[in-house]
């Protein structure tokens, strides 16, 4: 069965080698299989027929019965023409209509012949009309049969080809008549039967022809499991692989230097949430084997200075640290803020980016090999191949989603025993979604603020409303505050965004010509950005006008306010990452959303969300639940072909769930997928795995 669904696409009847080639660009299908796991979005109950005196405008697709009495032509300009037919049921009559393809409606439609019309009922000139309706021959249609009718995605091109929605019904339908066996199982019976799920060859043909709405509901729950239960299965057994063969350096104590800064040095009481997080990493590195540990927590809930004092256990220890970010100005942010939390200490941290070049970079590197630095904040320039360090033990990751999974692996490498590694995340991530893009790792969340901090206040302005926003920005800078105004200059190549930018500032200038200003932006030259940012940090301007390049690590705690304009051209993650650029000080801080009056419902819904909670979790779940997942495979984490065809991350996390749970239990059974009850769940595992690279265990 395997090698007939293998089988090109191109030799399926009505396909042909132009149509399999639109069928491959357009929805990447080349294969029987691939159309097989094509699924409909929607279905449309085609058991009822109406009559035409049942017909309202406010009617989906439907469908009637009857016969064609005449037709008639209204021309529309140099050689076009409406067609009209007039339909008459016994009941009434309706209007179908045509703008194109004269010659086939005639050749294909004839009068007094009994046909089935199927379309969306609207209303012109007072009669009810189908527009381009579907019509098939009453004598050969078994509506008993036909249950509901599934809807496919179809582009532009594929409809110039005739592949339509119903064109790929069709083809999906001479797909399975082909199909005389039934397609093997890829579950086993223990699980369909205790989860009451039917088999996949049931599944397979109820999801393209159903006869009622219970079997599509079925049918989608079978292959909605069966997905995400091989991607939880891949994550979890490449987490226990990694759990028993690569073994962990043992930090044994905790010593003079940690201690010493938690006496002297700690700025302020750690939370409960700190403190919990600080015992769950502390028991990874002294288990004995290697941690792999997520750390999510909103902007400002102390996240680097727990970092910071898991590395220092790792100094004491005897072994370097380094703590790598995506960018020049979070890399410095955090080497200033350990400088500054390590202050009159001897520890030796260190700066290596791009930038950092010359004399300055060879003391660098020579100091590592030495083993005279104990910390290494930097870029990716840490992972070149000529910084090599003298016991590398604890690596710090943070923002992970931003680093490649090669970029990852090559930090990894630079220690001959693999070193416990922390991923942190400003940006709270929804457990369904935790759960299949960082499955392998265990998380911890810093889930309170430290003491003082007052919530943000967010308020949605419209873009008439300048006079009073300005007004505020003035109140707040004679009270000694600082403010950030972002412009959505959201790639670096538009151009038209970053004129917006730069005329903004020469306007911005004019309102408030007794204030100094910052600007920046991602096209400046890296030294020009510092310069700018350093000057709003020093407090020698008032206010940045910026892109979102300020969205994670700039921490100035005088900066009280965060102008966003155009704010509905971000999405609700991006709007709750630049909030928290304010908020860091006891001062009470605002966040002002402005936005032109006519927004779209999926907009205000985000602007209200922002407005409503500073919670980053229910942020998560709600720009989730409106956005999609998106690319999971972005992160390239599993190594394995999981494009969801029919499974949504938002939407169906009690399934995830489920999934998850039947995963582990089977790999808490069989940790060295030895056993022979299992055999088929791991061959099929294996058939779905893209690359034999072990990506779960390089996080």
């Amino acid at each position: 069965m395997s090698d007939i669904l293998n089988q090109e696409i191109k030799y399926l009847a009505g396909v042909g080698p132009r149509r399999s080639e639109i069928l491959s660009r357009e929805l990447g299908i080349s294969t029987y299989r691939d159309l097989l796991e094509f699924y409909p979005y929607k279905y449309v109950d085609r058991s009822r027929i109406y009559l035409t005196t049942e017909l309202t405008q406010d009617m989906p697709y439907v469908q009637i019965k009857g016969k064609i009495l005449s037709f008639e032509e209204f021309p529309m300009g140099a050689r076009k023409k409406r067609i009209v037919a007039h339909f008459y049921d016994n009941h009434g009559v309706v209007d179908l209509v045509w703008f194109n393809g004269g010659k086939y409606i005639y050749e294909q439609y004839k009068v007094d012949k009994e046909y089935v019309v199927f379309g969306k009922p609207t209303v012109f000139g007072g009669r009810f009309q189908f527009n381009h309706p579907d019509i098939d021959d009453a004598s050969k249609l078994e509506l008993s049969q036909m249950g509901m009718q599934p809807y496919y995605t179809t582009t532009e091109k594929m409809k110039k080809s005739g592949l339509t929605s119903r064109t790929m019904e069709r083809l999906t339908k001479t797909l399975l008549e082909k199909l005389t066996q039934p397609l093997p199982e890829t579950l086993p019976p223990f699980i369909t039967s205790r989860l009451h799920l039917i088999s996949r060859d049931d599944a397979m043909r109820k999801i393209h022809y159903p006869k009622s709405a219970d079997d599509t509901q079925r049918a989608r729950l079978r292959l909605k499991f069966e997905e995400l239960f091989y991607v939880q299965l891949n994550i979890l057994r490449y987490a226990s692989d990694q759990r028993r063969k690569y073994r962990g350096i043992v930090f044994q104590h905790v010593g003079a230097t940690f201690n010493h800064f938690y006496h002297h040095n700690l700025p302020f009481t750690l939370t409960n949430a700190q403190k919990r997080v600080m015992h769950e990493i502390r028991n990874d590195m002294r288990s004995g084997r290697q941690m792999n540990r997520l750390l999510q927590g909103d902007v400002g809930s102390g996240k680097t200075l727990v970092a910071l004092m898991s590395m220092l256990i790792a100094v004491d220890n005897g072994y370097q640290a380094a703590m790598m970010a995506p960018t020049e100005i979070l890399a410095e942010q955090h080497y200033h803020t350990l400088r500054s939390f390590l202050n009159g200490m001897d520890v030796r941290v260190e700066l290596l980016t791009g930038t950092v070049k010359g004399k300055r970079r060879k003391a660098i590197l020579d100091g590592l090999i030495s083993g005279e630095v104990n910390i290494l904040v930097g870029t990716h320039a840490i992972i070149e191949d000529n910084v090599q360090f003298h016991s590398f033990g604890f690596a710090v990751i943070d923002e992970q989603h931003r680093f490649g999974v090669a970029q990852r692996a090559r930090l990894w490498g630079k220690s001959n025993q693999p070193p416990h590694v922390l991923v942190m995340t400003a940006t709270p991530i929804p457990r369904t979604l935790a759960m299949t893009i960082y499955g392998d790792l265990d998380v911890s969340v810093i889930d309170e603020l430290p003491p003082g901090r007052k919530p943000i206040v967010t308020l949605h302005k419209y873009d008439n409303q300048t006079t009073s926003l300005y007004q505020g920005i003035r109140q707040q800078i004679a009270l000694g505050r600082q403010i950030y105004i972002v412009f959505p200059l959201i790639s670096e190549s538009e151009k038209i965004d970053l004129a917006n930018l730069e005329q903004g500032y020469e306007a911005l200038k004019e309102v408030f010509p007794n204030y100094s200003m910052s600007k920046v932006h991602g096209r400046m030259k890296a030294k020009d950005k510092e310069a700018e940012m350093q000057r709003f940090v020093k407090g020698e301007t008032q206010i940045l006008v910026a892109t979102t390049v300020i969205e994670v690590g700039v921490n100035v705690p005088n900066a009280s306010v965060m102008v966003i304009l155009d704010a509905q051209r971000f999405g609700l993650s991006q709007l709750h990452q630049l909030r928290g650029r304010v908020g860091r000080g006891a001062d009470q801080s605002f966040c002002l959303l402005v936005t032109p009056h006519a927004l779209a419902a999926d907009t205000a819904k985000r602007i209200d969300i922002m407005c409503q909670t500073n919670d980053g979790f229910q942020i998560a779940e709600a720009d989730l639940k409106l956005r999609g997942p998106g690319d999971l495979e972005g992160t390239q984490q599993s190594g394995m072909a999981f494009d969801l065809k029919i499974a949504d991350i938002a939407r169906d996390g009690q399934i995830v769930q489920m999934a998850r749970d039947e995963a582990q239990a089977i790999i808490d059974d069989d940790p060295t997928c030895e056993k022979p009850e299992y055999r088929m769940l791991w061959d099929r595992l294996a058939s779905l795995r893209k690359t034999n690279i072990n990506w779960a265990a390089i996080s």
